[in-house]
């Protein structure tokens, strides 16, 4: 017998049937038994709400026993979803349509990698934000529709990945006739630029209220620790290290954990810091709704100015113009 259970309700033990297309799950089998409250996680990450299970009735005990008995260890999927290069590749797929499912990737890659950061998986993740990169300096259809942003949660792996299409964007239009920058290398600094609250307690990643003094302390260290694990993991160039160590500073010299001021901050890392400052206000809270993209571009406008360089903030408004 199939039953219908909502996610929320799943447990280990479960023999379940997702549905049968790719897309719509981030697993490699439509139908397994969950082992690990992380599949759930996963589940519901994908905006799954419901289930099918088998329920007891369906076979014989001793052959749902010997299923369980031999049903193997989840496959470890592949960092980098092997469909987002298929998604990108695939030229009949319309613009709206590709930019979603391209999304939808790129956030399961994200999520992957900060699960484990090993060097190995950044250097996967690095080849998968690489073909993002030039579907969003060769199509500028697509790329329209990727700024589009309709994931308002503000999850570390759905942040990364809008920070990451908003600031790759935002270099193609400053360096459109310079042939000066790594775009590959520049845009895997941009999607890992949080890589470092791997590092921080997820009671305070997570905290469904504004953070105490002591707590925005520990958060104030994720860029440090994020340049740190691409400097032990030998990824990333230094200057591309540079953008995950100063996308939290700002222009007037507020920022954190270094305090720099103008044009001390790198450059790459001040268009960092514009697109992290956007989505940040655009993204739900626990303690606030997002404002949306008009509303947050006038805030940083109006009140936030001295944070940013002048020219590049303008530049930036021009992508939802």
């Amino acid at each position: 017998m199939i039953k219908k259970v909502k996610t929320e309700d799943l447990r280990k033990g479960m023999h379940i049937v997702l549905p049968d297309k790719w897309f719509a799950h981030p697993f490699l089998k439509n139908e397994f038994i969950i082992e690990s409250q992380s599949q759930i996680d996963k589940i519901a990450r994908a905006g799954i709400r419901e289930v099918a299970v088998r329920v007891k009735g369906t076979a014989s005990e001793p052959r749902r026993a010997a299923l369980q008995e031999a049903a193997p260890a989840p496959e470890q999927a592949p960092v980098c979803p092997p469909e987002l290069q298929e998604v990108i590749a695939d030229r009949k797929l319309p613009p709206e349509k590709k930019a979603k499912l391209v999304r939808q990737k790129s956030i399961e890659m994200m999520s992957r990698l900060m699960e484990d950061p090993s060097a190995e998986n950044i250097a996967e993740t690095k080849k998968g934000v690489a073909d993002v990169v030039d579907l969003i300096l060769t199509n500028d259809s697509t790329s329209k529709y990727l700024l589009n942003i309709t994931s308002y949660d503000y999850s570390t792996y759905v942040h990364s990945v809008n920070v990451g299409f908003l600031a790759v964007s935002c270099a193609k239009s400053l360096f459109r006739h310079s042939t000066g920058h790594n775009m590959h290398e520049l845009g895997a600094g941009f999607f890992l630029h949080d890589l470092g609250k791997v590092n921080i307690d997820l009671s305070i990643i997570n905290k469904p209220a504004r953070l105490s003094d002591e707590e925005m302390a520990q958060m104030r260290k994720h860029p440090q620790y994020g340049y740190e694990i691409l400097a032990r993991t030998r990824q990333l160039t230094e200057e591309c290290r540079t953008i995950v160590l100063h996308h939290h500073e700002r222009f007037d010299g507020s920022g954190y954990p270094l305090g720099l001021k103008g044009e001390d901050i790198h450059l790459y890392g001040r268009i960092c810091s514009l697109a992290d400052v956007f989505d940040a206000l655009n993204s739900d809270r626990p303690y606030r709704k997002g404002l949306g993209p008009f509303a947050a571009l006038k805030v940083m406008k109006e009140e936030m100015m001295f944070h940013f360089q002048k020219d590049m903030f303008e530049k930036f408004v021009m992508l939802f113009s």
